[in-house]
């Protein structure tokens, strides 16, 4: 009997291989300040695939193998965990794609910012995600610029390459949108989407308005090195400062065409902190892993930090419950969003544009990490596995039998 996962396409090095060998002694190093959401993490990423689960046991019609395919933690922390999540999300934007140019534009907040933001997860980065759309919106409705109501999907990320701490958020935006009576499709231009310098600057504006209404409202708080902002002369001596630097909004070339708008939100949307297969070295001190140091011209290094410095870098991007890191606004947004997507095929029709396509398979739609139970085809001749027996917890962490639930499903 083989197990499923142990393939020859499972990486080297896992977090959760990082996580078994150094958790227990990082969470009772840092009791005093590990979240429930963060030990909650670390349990289920080292429970991911192993018997702690459960699963099940299938076998093959044709030659009789056997094989144990243990259950996903299905945590969206988990880097073994994001496949299926991702192809079904992607399966879903892939019927709203319109035939018009795509742009990418990233939101960053600045550093004095993020701190603010790191101690305020579910607040600032909600303020993140409205404050980017907003400005895009709000300057893409004026008649100078575009005259138009757009459409956006956003994505949070909080990571750099070298795990530290570093929000801001992914838009992807169709070059067009609805005219204020919504009797016309407002195109574009096809290399052009926004001027970056005043997007930045009302981006900064509706940002520290926001900030400056959470504050007013009681819903910050400031403790360490911040605690002196809890003073709302000192609060607001920060937000004159933050007003003076410039902020970073970065709009990229566009798109190439919807495929490429696919290819791009399948690597985006459900990307975690670090992938599995950057990790290079783990010992009993340290982990090593690549990355790209952009400064450089985007040149691969490897960095090995202590494991607990790689863990505490590692938990810092881990998401308060509930909170939504991919958010739809403008015509794209969820309360009507068929509604207004059936109205922009049809404009768009009436212009001679033609629908967007249908099938459109990336090479990232293919790279999803599934388990064997996600492809029940036997690996030595290709018959159908079926299940035979479903189980819970089936053994402990040194391999000894716990109790568990067997049923036999034939």
């Amino acid at each position: 009997m083989t197990r499923a996962g142990f393939g020859p396409n499972r990486p080297v090095i896992e977090i959760a291989d990082v996580l078994r060998r150094h958790g227990d002694a990082y969470r009772h190093a840092h009791a005093g300040h590990l979240g429930r959401v963060e030990r909650r993490v670390m349990s289920a990423i080292t429970a991911c695939r192993t018997g702690a689960l459960g699963g099940h046991v299938e076998a093959c019609d044709d030659c009789g193998m056997t094989r144990i395919a243990y259950n996903s933690c299905r945590n969206r922390h988990c880097p073994k965990c994001q496949g299926p999540a991702r192809a079904a999300w992607l399966a879903a934007r892939e019927a709203e794609l319109l035939p018009v140019p795509y742009f990418h534009v990233v939101f960053t907040l600045p550093a004095p910012i993020a701190m603010i933001a790191f101690q305020n997860k579910a607040a600032v980065y909600a303020i993140l995600f409205k404050a980017a759309a907003e400005a895009m919106m709000m300057l893409a409705s004026n008649p100078r610029r575009l005259g138009a109501e757009i459409g956006l999907v956003a994505v949070l990320h909080t990571w750099g390459q070298a795990l530290t701490h570093h929000p801001h958020v992914h838009c992807v935006v169709p070059g067009g949108g609805l005219s204020s009576d919504g009797t016309q499709w407002v195109a574009g231009r096809a290399t052009f989407f926004l001027p970056v310098k005043p997007l930045s600057r009302l981006f900064r504006r509706l940002f520290l308005e926001r900030l400056k209404a959470a504050f007013d409202a009681g819903a910050l708080g400031f403790f360490g090195d911040l605690a002196h902002l809890a003073e709302p002369t000192a609060f607001a001596t920060h937000l004159t400062a933050m007003r003076h630097i410039n902020w970073v909004v970065y709009a990229k070339k566009p798109f190439g065409g919807p495929a490429q708008v696919l290819a791009y939100l399948g690597r985006y949307t459900h990307r975690v902190a670090i992938a599995n297969s950057r990790l290079v070295t783990l010992d009993d001190d340290h982990v090593a892993f690549r990355w790209k140091d952009y400064r450089q011209g985007g040149i691969t290094k490897v960095m090995k930090l202590k494991a607990y410095e790689f863990i505490r870098r590692f938990l810092l991007h881990a998401l308060p419950d509930g909170f939504h890191r991919i958010r739809h606004f403008g015509f794209m947004a969820n309360s009507h969003r068929a509604a207004k997507f059936a109205l922009c095929r049809s404009l768009l029709a009436d212009r001679g544009e033609q629908p967007g396509p249908k099938n459109v398979e990336p090479a990232s739609l293919n790279s999803t990490h599934q388990s064997s139970a996600d492809v029940p085809a036997c690996p030595h001749c290709g018959g159908v596995m079926r299940v035979i027996i479903r189980f819970t917890h089936s053994f402990g962490r040194a391999g000894a039998r716990t109790s568990s639930f067997w049923c036999d499903t034939s």
